[in-house]
């Protein structure tokens, strides 16, 4: 699991590094004005689809039901499951790739009802929204063949992919800006451009492990009527979160302009360590448990889920009080720059903080949500999340008024409290989750040396970042040496504290590298 979760959290890090600069950009060329807003919810849209469906409900119902098979049956079966799976999704989702054309502006009305306020931005956002739409039959298409690859335990192509969506991103827009009416247009373009590159990398990549896929007449076999069974509730549970930013998006639309953009990058440096970690553990873990489930191992099963928390916990515990204590020397070192000025970044710093506070929540609920998704139920989690999606749009009626551009992010990350919280609750009293002595030990601690580095990090941010007056090209020094020092302390403290035993992270990285040399 280890090897994997390394594996995946690899190429995501690289990934959302490579994001970053296309979000510099955009934020030096669009700042947080009204063709900023538009983009970002045209590009909202398809990709919520894209992380219910890659991250969530349909990697939940498939990757058990294709390990299975293959480790039952052999590999015949799993490719036959996988075509037969492929050829539905392709029929279901070009029709509501029609239909979202087709009725675009009513679809805006829901999705952002805010900017029916606004004629031109409500319809530049509707063409925008028209281009990268045809992304979502690209990239869930791809999310198939990224279960096809994880169920088959290469995780490399699949984490891979992302880049080339960040890199078609950037050369789009500094290509094809001179040439389209806005940069927004120019991005709308290279996001539908991205998904066709990422669908061929990943059919290029099944190819090379052996399993030639084709795409035969939809039929629904009792395999594919159990697959949608087990996908539909987990549209909802398994994408609560997802759905949770969708109603972030309808109330932002309706506060002052520029928060759509504000919650936007604000919400891309808190996904930093939510898809390093949570999507990694949770890509890693689900063939694993699927398998220990279905061979009866059932303390086996338990042990896994009690490392990837501590795993989990470990990485994401520091970097949420980090997040939460240097907010805004992050984003004004980001993206500080261009139209995007001092008083954006601290507006979207606020934000910022309001999201790191359900960081760990989001992470756990990437960990916890498997060990449902491993037993075919699906019925749980989706029950979960109608009820988180409830609450979290009473909190942002609630905080919309009195706290703006703070109150979105501030309800999500209760929401995901709440439902993490419950998830876990179900699961221990299903025996499924049984804290062992190591996790007991080693959390407190954690908790301990992530105080300890934000304590260290406040002290020295007032040194560091004292006002935005400074040399401008000191600033990246700046945050290096915050992040640098910041990651030496919680090291030392945690190390100090037993919270975590680097000697032995350094023996399994040695031993992954062993087996990547050997199998060379």
């Amino acid at each position: 699991m280890i090897r994997g979760i390394v594996t995946v959290g690899g190429w995501t890090i690289a990934s959302r590094l490579f994001g970053f600069l296309r979000d510099m950009l955009i934020a030096a060329l669009a700042g947080t004005g009204p063709v900023a807003d538009a983009f970002f919810v045209a590009n909202k849209l398809p990709n919520l689809f894209r992380r219910l469906f890659g991250e969530g409900a349909f990697n939940a119902a498939f990757v058990p039901e294709f390990s299975g098979l293959l480790a039952a049956e052999g590999r015949p079966a799993a490719r036959r499951f996988a075509e037969e799976a492929l050829s539905v999704m392709a029929f279901w989702l070009g029709t509501i790739t029609i239909l979202g054309e087709v009725f675009m502006p009513q679809l805006m009305a829901v999705l952002a009802p805010g900017f029916a306020l606004i004629p031109e931005k409500f319809a530049l956002a509707v063409t925008l929204t028209r281009i990268t739409f045809p992304y979502l039959i690209l990239i869930c298409l791809a999310a198939l063949l990224s279960g096809v690859l994880n169920g088959l335990d290469r995780f490399a192509a699949a984490a891979a992919a992302p880049l080339v969506y960040n890199g078609v991103s950037i050369a789009a827009m500094l290509l094809l800006t001179p040439y389209v009416p806005t940069v927004g247009h120019a991005l709308a373009w290279g996001v539908s451009a991205s998904g066709v590159v990422q669908l061929a990398l990943l059919m290029w990549a099944v190819r090379r492990t052996g399993m030639r896929l084709h795409i035969p007449r939809p039929r629904l076999t009792p395999q594919t009527r159990l697959l949608l069974r087990r996908m539909t509730p987990g549209l909802v549970g398994a994408g609560a979160t997802q759905l949770n930013q969708a109603v972030d998006v309808i109330i932002a639309s309706l506060l002052p302009p520029g928060t759509v953009s504000l919650l936007y990058y604000a919400e891309r440096v808190y996904q930093l360590p939510l898809g390093t970690i949570g999507v990694a553990v949770g890509t890693a873990l689900l063939p694993l448990l699927s398998r220990q489930v279905r061979a009866g191992r059932a303390q086996d099963s338990i042990a896994t889920l009690n490392r990837a928390i501590e795993f989990a916990l470990f990485l994401t515990l520091p970097a949420a009080l980090a997040l939460m204590v240097a907010a805004f020397p992050v984003m004004y070192v980001l993206f500080g720059r261009g139209a995007f000025d001092a008083e954006s970044a601290r507006l979207s710093a606020q934000s910022l903080t309001a999201y790191a506070l359900g960081l760990p929540a989001y992470v756990l609920l990437k960990v916890l949500a498997p060990a449902f998704f491993a037993r075919g139920d699906t019925a749980t989690p989706v029950k979960i999340g109608l009820i988180t999606l409830a609450l979290n749009f009473a909190l942002n009626v609630a905080f919309m008024i009195p706290l703006r551009h703070v109150g979105p992010p501030l309800a999500t990350s209760l929401a995901a409290i709440f439902n993490a919280s419950c998830l876990a609750l179900i699961l221990t009293r299903r025996g499924h989750l049984v804290s062992d002595s190591q996790l007991r030990r080693r959390l407190p601690r954690m908790m301990m040396a992530s105080v300890a580095m934000s304590v260290t990090l406040w002290l020295l941010q007032s040194e560091l970042f004292n006002g935005t007056d400074y040399v401008r090209g000191s600033r990246w020094a700046a945050l290096f040496i915050l992040v640098t020092i910041g990651v030496g302390v919680y090291g030392l403290a945690g190390q100090a504290l037993g919270a975590f035993d680097l000697r032995e992270a350094r023996r399994v990285l040695a031993r992954r590298t062993e087996a990547v040399s050997s199998s060379r």
